[in-house]
Parts: structure tokens; C-alpha cells; sequence
């Protein structure tokens, strides 16, 4: 086997028994990249120099004993909107398309404390805007099974650097589904925990009650490894929660005997595609095997999560981004008149039009007059969603669904419609909006060869059971493929 086809726990475990040092899985993956990168684009910034020089420095300290984590010398990707300190984080706009943090996100420290080699940062929709990884200021991601067709988004940089093998792993963020969609349409793992488990600090806000930081790798062990390296209690993160049960590797057991699995008959109407339906009922019916009990019932409400959603998510974009105004950092225009003048300027030339109709639509739906027949009431079905999940976890351990209704789309399809786009993201968004944990696995392909992701939603904090039912689907079904779509 090849270095760059090992899993990320496979490659620390040689490194930790000398066979391979951190230069050399440093310098393959820099291999790879070059090969890659011209095709695939899956990267904003990298510092080749950087990388294998930090490579020896962690050399040294794995050999000195100093570090001895699960995924110590192992080459990692972050998602271009986790600040990195000395390292150039733009989110793909270009109103931050210079701008260098002196600090890191929690979740990168966390990295960096585990002995993981940062290697660059990955293309996404402009401020994680997106489901398609288009609307980035630096030009498009492609995907590695098929280059006519997205990576998905907005953490497409980091599913398709890991379905292309330009890294063992990769960090992302998920606001509506921004890890497992594009985890789906890559046939890689990605995983939104519950919310508060990996602190946000450092993180560019998009929306900062859904948003949440999360693992995208090839298989499900290395994705609880990550996990469990990035999970923290963060005093600078006010929503940051205190956990005991982090150790998610403790859960990569095949046993799902008498494990309730509920599959949401809301989920299997109109708009899904027949293969993707008939793979994912294929899944359900594998898990059966091994000892679940699998049962149909009403989710309700789903039709109205996409409207609750997009209201209050533009409504935080619009509060959040308020700070990009060409003063402070960032983009500013070259010729203005006056100081209102410049802000108008150097937001109309430093954001794309994804990220200007995301603001509009915030600024309506809080402004005077809509607030309570908008967003308040957004908030209200909010509620109503999350007392929905409650009623069915009393019934369920996890509930069982597609990620997307289709595979990859074609470049240009989505944005050429963006009401479809915003509809594509049905089986994600009621997640972020009760904060719970989900993961995407692939569970197939369709007759064009793409991958088809396996949907798997949890209780708050019961990232255990997930994984514990992932890791036996996945060894039972063995429909898992990452490298330039071969199948493994």
C-alpha cells in the first residue's frame, strides 16, 4: 500500500513504530497536492516550506516521548474560515483575501497539542455560504470521482482534499450541513457533533447558533480519532460545553443488537432520487441484519426547516458580518468619497452575490416591522424541530435518512438556481437547528459512479452510538471508496 492510501490511523501508528518518519508523510502529501492541485483545487493557501520544517520539529518531539496522541505526525487540512496563526485565512472572499490571524481557532491548537501537521487550508463557498464550493472569490473545487461535478459545500475544499488523498484528514465546519453533504457527494466520512462539543472560537462566524466544527476523513475510525483530538472545553467560547465522554474511539465496536433505528418516512417522499433512496434503505436493511430494530415513523415538520433555517442563518450572517466593513481588516476600495461611501464600496466589490443575498435577507427579516412575523417566528418552529428530534429519541436510538436528495450535481447547475440549492439542504439543516450530532458515510454509488452518503443522527451527546453504528455499517457493508473514485 502506498503511503498516501493509508488511513490516518494507520499512518500514525507507523509513524509511532518508526517506519515512517513525519517528513516523509509530510512530503507525500506535498507530492500529491502538486500532482493534484491543478485539477482539483482543493486548496486556498499552502506553505510547503512551513510544513516541512514544522514536520521535523514534531519529529523530534514524537521521538523525545513528548508526544504520543492517536494522530501525532499525521498530516491534516483545515477549512479556510478556522483562523490560523501566520497562516492566511481569507473564508474565499475576497474581502479577507490578505488577511493573516495572530491567534488560531481552539480546534487547530487542539490539532497542533496532538502532534497533527497543519498542511494548508481548503477552499469552501465564500463565508461557508454555499452548497457547492462555486461561490468562492478563488475560483471552484472539483470532485475527484467526477470533475464536471461539485464537491458539494461550503467544506468542499476538505472533502475533495481527502477523496483526492492531498491529506490523511481534514477539519471542516457544518452551519446546515456543510460536512456531510459534501462528505456524501465525495463517498468520504464527515461528522457535525453536537453543538458546543468542539469549541467555535476562532472560527469566522456564519451563523453562530448553528455553526459547528467537525472531522471529514476517509473512514469512520479516523473519524472518531479526529474527533476525539479536536473535542474541548473552551473557557473562551461561551457555548463551548464540559464533557467527560470524549474518548470516541472507545466506540469502534461492530454490536448494534437491539440498537432502535428510526427511519423518518418524511424523508423518503417526492424530490429524492430512486438510487439514492434504494441505497440508503439497502444500508437500513444491513444494520437489520446485524440485530437492529429498524422502524418507520412521522418526523413531521420537516417542510418547514428550510424556511426556519435560512431566516435565522441569514439573519446571524447579516449580524455577523457587520465587522467586514473595510476599516479594521480586510478588503478596503481603492478610490472612495467620504466614509459611508467606502463601506458601501469595499462591501460591494469584497463579497460575492451569494454572500450579498444571505446579508439582505438577514437585514429584512430582523428589520423593523418583519422581525415577529419573520424571525421570531423562525425561532418558534426552531423549537417546535428540536421538541420533534425529542419525541423521537424517546422512541429511538438513532434515526436513519439520506444526507442529499441527490448525488454531485454538474458545475453550474445549482447556482444557475439557487431556490434548489437552498432545497437541497432538506435532510441537514433540521440537525444544526435542534444541535444535534449526525454523521455521513458512504453507503453506494449510482450508475454514474458517484457516491451516495448514509445519513445517521443522534441524541444530543450521543456521538458514541453514532459511531458505533457507522463503524458496523461500514464493516458490514464494505461500500467505501476515497482515492480518484476507486473503490477500495
Amino acid at each position: 500500500m502506498e503511503l498516501r492510501n493509508m488511513t490516518a490511523a494507520g499512518l500514525a501508528a507507523k509513524i509511532k513504530a518508526k517506519e515512517v518518519t513525519v517528513a516523509e508523510a509530510a512530503q507525500e502529501v506535498l507530492d500529491c497536492i502538486e500532482e493534484k492541485e491543478s485539477l482539483y483545487h482543493c486548496y486556498v493557501t499552502v506553505d510547503k516550506e512551513a510544513v516541512l520544517k514544522k514536520a521535523e520539529e514534531i519529529q523530534q518531539k514524537i521521538d523525545c516521548g513528548e508526544l504520543d496522541g492517536l494522530l501525532a505526525g499525521v498530516p491534516v487540512a483545515v477549512k479556510d474560515n478556522l483562523c490560523t496563526e501566520g497562516m492566511r485565512t481569507t473564508c474565499s472572499s475576497k474581502i479577507l483575501e490578505n488577511f493573516v490571524p495572530t491567534y488560531s481557532a481552539e480546534a487547530v491548537r487542539n490539532l497542533e497539542k496532538a502532534g497533527m501537521l497543519v498542511i494548508g487550508k481548503t477552499n469552501m463557498d465564500e463565508f461557508a455560504m454555499g452548497s457547492t464550493t462555486e461561490t468562492s472569490a478563488f475560483g471552484v473545487t472539483r470532485n475527484p470521482w467526477d470533475v464536471e461535478r461539485v464537491p458539494g459545500g461550503s467544506s468542499g475544499g476538505s472533502a475533495a482534499a481527502v477523496a483526492a488523498e492531498e491529506c490523511f484528514a481534514a477539519l471542516g465546519s457544518d452551519t446546515g450541513g456543510s460536512i456531510r453533504q459534501p462528505a456524501s457527494f465525495c463517498g468520504v466520512v464527515g461528522m457535525k457533533p453536537t453543538y458546543g462539543t468542539v469549541s467555535r472560537y476562532g472560527l469566522i462566524a456564519y451563523g453562530s447558533s448553528l455553526d459547528q466544527i467537525g472531522p471529514i476523513t476517509k473512514d469512520v475510525t479516523d473519524c472518531a480519532a479526529l474527533l476525539e483530538v479536536i473535542a474541548s472545553h473552551d473557557e473562551k467560547d461561551s457555548t463551548s460545553v464540559r464533557r467527560e465522554d470524549t474518548d470516541f474511539t472507545s466506540a469502534l465496536t461492530e454490536d448494534v443488537r437491539g440498537m432502535k433505528i428510526g427511519i423518518p418516512r418524511d424523508y423518503f417522499g417526492d424530490g429524492l432520487d430512486a438510487e439514492v433512496k434504494e441505497a440508503v434503505r439497502r444500508a437500513a436493511g444491513v444494520l437489520e441484519e446485524k440485530g437492529a430494530v429498524v422502524e418507520e415513523f412521522d418526523l413531521s415538520l420537516v417542510e418547514y426547516a428550510i424556511p426556519a433555517y435560512y431566516t435565522i442563518a441569514a439573519a446571524e450572517a447579516s449580524s455577523n458580518l457587520e465587522r467586514f466593513d473595510g476599516i479594521k481588516y480586510g478588503y478596503r476600495t481603492a478610490e472612495y468619497e467620504g466614509l459611508h461611501n467606502m463601506y458601501k464600496k469595499s462591501r460591494s466589490e469584497g463579497f460575492g452575490a451569494e454572500v450579498k443575498r444571505r446579508i439582505m435577507l438577514g437585514s429584512f427579516v430582523l428589520s423593523s416591522g418583519y422581525y415577529d412575523a419573520y424571525y421570531l417566528k423562525a425561532l418558534k418552529v426552531k423549537a417546535l424541530i428540536k421538541k420533534a428530534f425529542d419525541d423521537a429519541f424517546a422512541k429511538y436510538d438513532i434515526l436513519l435518512g439520506p444526507v442529499a436528495p441527490t448525488t454531485a450535481p454538474k458545475l453550474g447547475e445549482s447556482l444557475a438556481d439557487p431556490i434548489k440549492m437552498y432545497l437541497g439542504d432538506i435532510y441537514t439543516i433540521s440537525v444544526n437547528l435542534a444541535g444535534l450530532p449526525a454523521i455521513s458515510l458512504p453507503c453506494g454509488k449510482d450508475t454514474k459512479g458517484m457516491p451516495i452518503g448514509l445519513q445517521l443522527i443522534g441524541d444530543c451527546f450521543q456521538e458514541k452510538t453514532l459511531i458505533r453504528a457507522a463503524y458496523t455499517y461500514e464493516k458490514a457493508g464494505k461500500e467505501h471508496g476515497y482515492k480518484d473514485g476507486k473503490t477500495i
